[in-house]
């Protein structure tokens, strides 16, 4: 049998063969000890894997003695000894068990082994009609009887199981009779659903072949695939070892244990084929489970049964699943998504006759499927979901996540073989979503700081979308795996018709994301090695979402990865990196002929221009080049080009529910104060702003604003005039004062909900050229303005500029200088009382 195996692989096919050499050995053994009566009032039972016909080759062989009474028990006692001892001398691991009719007819809960045992048996020798008093008399009235309590501690014996293995079926050695998705889940789907069978029909399934179950879907190939594995290990050590260990897994590997071609093959494709048979088995069971009652019905439960339809589809929810009305003929692709979104944000999940419904529906979904702003609206709420990581789950194993992000496909079950790496790296990348999602309720005190991040990332749809492709680059096997999943990642853009700046700031996080790990390798404390890794990120919004994935990321490759002192150091550099990046913008400004690379990028674009491009650059803060995409660095540039022909080059957008104007001009006195003279006067509210200036003067702001008053989103015809008339106050052809007298008259001022104390604060140190100044105070209109005005009346030049706005709080950056030089103390008190007295009239 073992040449055989070795020969064909067919590990279904020799547990079969075994069984039916075991049944003719037992046969004969019970006819030569009984001298071949055929009715003793004993019948002879295969329960288990051998009444199964599945005896793999050093299992046990499970025999039950029936006997139709206590007496015949007794009688025979010596015959019954003496048969199961033939059985060990004839090298059988017999494990015998002796019942009377009567002890099989109740549920032990504390032996419900026995009890399932019995569900898988067959007659063997001795009294036939005894046996088919416990066929079709005894057992079809004592499972139904006793239904409940047997599905009811078969799914808690299950549940117990999983929890074990911490209710995963990625491990590194795992055991493939127990693990989950290994075979006791496989027999526990196939009880479950003879069960249900016999419930619904008050008879057991009839058998096909044999088998109960002669449908050969992907879950009997599964088990063909764990079949041969197991048998392959019984053989390897001569007994019954189930543990994929690994060096067994090189050895089925290179013999194709369980794969359809022979030859060779690679331990990681292997264990890949293996993760993928393991998720079939282990999701069947669990949907079983799942979909049994509940032991005890309460009121809450009962309406909790409820049909609740969903809006616009033919599915509805019950008892907290999501199932398919049995009348829909079709399945809408709008419609999958929309579901999905609600898997997201709910944590529902689907019926097992749903997931059927959509697995057979695969080939019209695929073509029905959206692309464009429609796919990203479904995907952006699947991904911004607190239960993001179940719901791209589901759909991963539906085929669904493929259908919307083929990319995806080639880390389908890949596995990393390393002693790091616990997961597979699709289930690693859910549980790096999953993680960040759980920094909504926090629990350690390292989550707690990470958590402050959360609310502070502005895209965090890019962000989550930078987390689900970030490691799709280690498809390819070789090279860096984060610039390939950059390449990967620009095919998902264009079917998500992303714009440029989507688009880089999804690069750059994939691009970047090992960076803080391996910047944790150095001395987190050195400013070197602080200054070298701010110098790579370039921005406060990079750099949060780098934290945010870095630690997420650690703690997804094994449970113990992220210990409180690795965990403490992410958090130290991000502090030190934070504090960097906040103080050196305008010490750190870009040089063409020290770093010709961004030069050459942009040039690419604009080949005719190269001079002024190089003129255009020179002296940038590094800051600005690296939170801008080179096709925007073009388009400013390409603004400065017509300065000649306006002197204030404006360009206009509407950014996330944010209104953005982005400023070209020669610099001059009070610029940046009237420019945000003007967008008060308009009843614009400024949430952030930057400014920044190159060598020649021309100077690059952007502000954005809210529009409180819906003045511009009600009157398109308006924003033409409001554009005109901050060109006119930039360019000093009309006075400001005249558009701040008009709104003085009419404008509307609103209380302030919360108090929030004025600081200023100076730092001459963490700059080598100006003075860095933070204003924090209580955000109102026209507060950029009065600030601006104050640093013009004390003869301060902005240099750089970064405002925030959190709530009604305004924290205002501000990089300064006086006659090219650093403010001295005189200065810093003077403007320091300018500011104090301009604030507080203002908030009057």
């Amino acid at each position: 049998m073992r040449q055989t195996f070795e020969r064909t692989g067919d590990g279904a096919a020799a547990i079969r063969r075994r069984a039916s050499i075991v049944d003719n050995l037992v046969r004969q053994i019970w006819t030569q000890i009984t001298d071949g009566p055929e009715r003793m009032n004993i019948s002879l039972v295969a329960t288990g894997g051998f009444g199964r016909k599945e005896l793999f080759p050093c299992s046990d062989v499970d025999v039950l003695y029936l006997c139709a009474s206590d007496d015949v028990e007794r009688d025979h006692h010596d015959t019954i000894r003496s048969a199961t001892q033939a059985m060990w001398d004839a090298g059988l691991r017999a494990s015998p068990a002796t019942r009377t009719l009567k002890e099989c007819d109740r549920v032990d809960p504390d032996n419900l082994e026995f009890t399932v045992s019995l569900l898988d048996r067959r007659f063997l020798a001795g009294d036939s009609a005894l046996y088919k008093r416990l066929e079709g008399e005894l057992l079809p009235v004592l499972a139904l009887r006793d239904w409940d309590t047997i599905v009811q501690n078969l799914s808690e014996i299950a549940r117990t199981r999983h929890a074990k293995y911490g209710n995963t079926i990625f491990h590194l050695e795992p055991n493939i009779k127990e693990c989950p998705g290994g075979l006791r889940d496989y027999h526990l789907a196939q009880w479950l659903s003879m069960l249900d069978s016999l419930k619904a029909d008050k008879a057991w399934p009839k058998p096909a072949g044999n088998s109960f179950y002669a449908t050969h879907d992907e879950r009997e190939s599964a088990f063909d695939f764990l079949a041969a594995a197991r048998c392959f290990l019984h053989y390897r050590k001569r007994r019954d070892d189930n543990i994929l260990d690994w060096h067994a897994q090189d050895e089925a590997a290179a013999q194709s244990i369980g794969l359809e071609t022979l030859g060779s093959a690679d331990p990681a494709y292997w264990m890949r084929t293996y993760y993928r048979h393991a998720r079939t088995i282990y999701r069947r069971a669990s949907l079983l489970i799942d979909d049994l009652p509940p032991a005890r019905r309460s009121f809450y439960k009962q309406f909790r049964r409820k049909r609740v339809p969903i809006a616009g589809t033919d599915f509805f929810i019950e008892r907290g699943r999501l199932d398919l009305d049995e009348s829909a003929t079709d399945i809408d692709g709008d419609a999958i998504l929309r579901i999905f979104g609600s898997i997201s944000l709910h944590g529902y999940k689907l019926s097992q006759h749903t997931e059927d419904r959509i697995a057979e529906s695969l080939p019209v979904l695929a073509v029905q499927m959206p692309e464009g702003p429609f796919l990203w609206n479904c995907l952006r709420e699947v991904l911004l979901g607190p239960y993001a990581a179940h719901a791209l789950r589901t759909m991963h194993a539906l085929g669904i996540l493929e259908l919307l992000i083929p990319e995806f496909h080639g880390i389908d079950s890949l596995v990393i073989r390393d002693s790091y790496h616990r997961y597979t790296v699709d289930e690693h990348t859910f549980l790096v979503i999953d993680n960040v999602h759980q920094l909504r309720q926090p629990h350690h005190d390292w989550e707690k700081r990470f958590a402050t991040l959360l609310p502070e990332i502005e895209r965090l749809d890019l962000f989550f979308l930078a987390v689900l492709l970030h490691d799709t680059g280690k498809a390819r096997r070789t090279g860096d795996h984060a610039n390939q999943s950059v390449e990967l990642a620009e095919s998902v853009f264009a079917r998500l018709e992303f714009d440029s700046e989507e688009r880089e700031i999804v690069r750059r996080i994939i691009r970047n994301h090992l960076e803080m790990s391996l910047a944790m390798r150095r001395d987190i404390l050195a400013a070197e090695t602080i200054r070298a890794f701010a110098d790579k990120i370039g921005s406060q919004s990079q750099l949060k979402m780098l934290t945010l994935m870095t630690y997420a990321d650690i703690k997804s490759v094994a449970p113990e990865t992220l210990t409180p002192w690795k965990a403490e150091n992410l958090w130290q550099l991000y502090i030190g990196a934070s504090n960097f990046l906040d103080r050196s913008v305008d010490e750190v400004r870009y040089h063409v002929d020290s770093d010709p690379a961004l030069l050459n990028r942009i040039v690419a674009l604009v080949p005719d221009r190269a001079e002024e491009l190089r003129i255009f650059l020179e002296g940038l803060p590094q800051r600005y080049l690296q939170t801008r995409p080179p096709e925007q660095i073009r388009s400013h540039f390409q603004m400065a080009l017509d300065l000649p022909l306006e002197p204030a080059q404006i360009s206009f957008r509407t950014v996330r529910q944010l209104n953005e104007i982005t400023l070209i001009t020669k610099d001059r006195p009070l610029l940046f104060a009237d420019m945000a003279g003007v967008l008060a006067s308009w009843g614009m509210n400024i949430v952030k702003a930057d400014a920044f200036s190159n060598a020649a003067g021309i100077i690059v702001d952007t502000f954005q604003f809210t529009d409180p008053f819906q003045t511009l989103a009600l009157n398109p015809s308006e924003i033409d005039r409001f554009l005109q008339s901050i060109r006119d106050v930039v360019a000093q052809r009309v006075p400001l004062e005249n558009l701040l007298l008009s709104r003085s008259r009419s404008g509307r001022r609103t209380q302030a909900r919360v108090s929030v104390d004025t600081r200023i604060e100076f730092d001459n140190e963490s700059s080598t050229h100006s003075t860095l100044l933070q204003v924090v105070t209580h955000d109102t209109t026209g507060l950029l303005r009065e600030i601006a005005k104050g640093f013009a009346e004390c003869g301060c030049n902005i240099e750089v500029a970064l405002i925030d706005t959190e709530g009604e709080m305004a924290i205002d950056v501000f990089y300064l200088t006086s006659a090219g030089k650093k403010l001295d103390e005189t200065t810093q008190r003077i403007l320091t009382a300018s500011l104090m007295q301009s604030l507080e009239k203002l908030r009057q």
